[in-house]
């Protein structure tokens, strides 16, 4: 009973940091704290960005879950260790996957990828902090799936065409 009950923490940990993500990137990196997010809307020569601070906010509280929990014996620990896999699914979606910033996965022929890299797109196309939309990175918005889908079952088509 102890792994469910540890396991439904980190995953509702995990699913509840989409909408911290979201209320963040919304409310704090399009609001006070554009100074540091406006690299990443207007690109600038280098690797890092300021933008990259925000993943040393992010990384304060599952630290400090980590280090309680651990200290204490308790469910924070889990709750670390849901903060760290929304983390690295950060890394690896935003970073490697939409943005190439590591040179890799850059293709893809699935309906749910397609869909979170096109909304993160469009999010782009605004350059300043305001008139944003599509501020989170595992789900977006209907429409951009439904686009995915008809895009994969058009390749289909003209696939069985040839």
């Amino acid at each position: 009973m102890t792994i469910l009950v540890n396991f439904l923490i980190v995953l509702g940990t995990f699913m509840a940091m989409e909408a911290v993500a979201w209320t963040a990137h919304r409310y704090v990196m399009h609001g006070f704290m554009w100074w540091a997010h406006y690299d990443h809307h207007n690109h600038q020569p280098g690797f890092f960005e300021k933008n990259d601070i925000f993943f040393l906010i992010f990384a304060i509280p599952s630290a400090y879950f980590f280090m309680t929990g651990t200290m204490n014996g308790d469910f924070r620990l889990w709750i670390g260790f849901g903060i760290l896999l929304y983390g690295i699914a950060y890394v690896v979606v935003h970073d490697i996957f939409i943005h190439q910033r590591v040179k890799r996965l850059r293709k893809t022929d699935n309906a749910y990828f397609m869909a979170i890299r096109k909304a993160h797109l469009v999010h782009h196309k605004h350059l300043g902090p305001e008139d944003g939309e599509c501020f989170g990175m595992l789900l977006a918005p209907p429409r951009f799936y439904r686009e995915a889908k008809a895009t994969l079952e058009s390749r289909q088509r003209q696939t069985t065409l040839t």
